[in-house]
């Protein structure tokens, strides 16, 4: 499964780090390091969504308070 969090400006500004930090802790502690990569992009050209973040090319708005929710149901329900 491929996960892509957008590092843009105004993702950036929005907590894509936070993000980040939270799903590779995330994928670590669930032991499904194998099964996700985790990648970053520039400008997903989706700026007034907040944190774009893509699964498998599909697109969904994050921000660091929501990515755990996320991650259990996007990512951990889909393996």
């Amino acid at each position: 499964m491929r996960v892509t969090i957008c590092i843009g400006s105004a993702c950036h500004l929005k907590g894509s780090r936070e993000i980040i930090q939270q799903l590779q802790q995330l994928v670590k502690e669930h032991g499904v390091s194998d099964k996700v990569d985790l990648n970053g992009a520039f400008c997903t050209g989706n700026c007034v969504n907040g944190v774009c973040v893509t699964v498998d090319g599909t697109l969904y708005s994050l921000s660091p308070e929501t990515t755990k929710e996320f991650f259990e149901k996007e990512i951990l329900g889909r393996l």
